[in-house]
């Protein structure tokens, strides 16, 4: 699975960004899907997760009330708004994808990785 993230930029804080991931896969619906980030000199955190059916969303604590992940199936394509962004939010985000059975935040366990988008919230 090829994944494509964008829709990253400089924003001020308090501001908003939608992030995309594209995959180039007939099978993008059997997939978990998870955005992580990585701040410079940190290590790669889980932000949050959608099942295959969109039935339900894992959130990292620094992401409820403020991000929310949506699934389009049809169009192979998982989104990712961001509100309310704060200068701790700058981060490179990845979108990754994941054949397991449940929904797990260890990036090591995610199968397919899209290159990275740049998100910069200036304060």
């Amino acid at each position: 699975v090829q994944l494509q993230a964008s829709g990253g930029g400089l924003v001020q804080a308090g501001g908003s960004l939608r992030l995309s991931c594209a995959a180039a896969a007939r099978t993008f619906s059997y997939y978990i899907i998870a955005w992580f980030r990585q701040a410079p000199g940190k290590e790669r955190e889980f932000v949050e997760a959608i099942t295959r059916s969109s039935g339900t969303i894992y959130y990292a604590d620094s992401a409820k009330g403020r991000f929310t992940m949506s699934r389009d199936n049809a169009k192979n394509t998982v989104y990712l708004q961001m509100n309310n962004l704060k200068p701790e939010d700058t981060a490179v985000y990845y979108c990754a994808a994941s054949s397991k059975a449940v929904v797990t935040t260890t990036p090591e366990m995610y199968d397919y990785w899209g290159r990275g988008t740049l998100v910069t919230v200036s304060s």
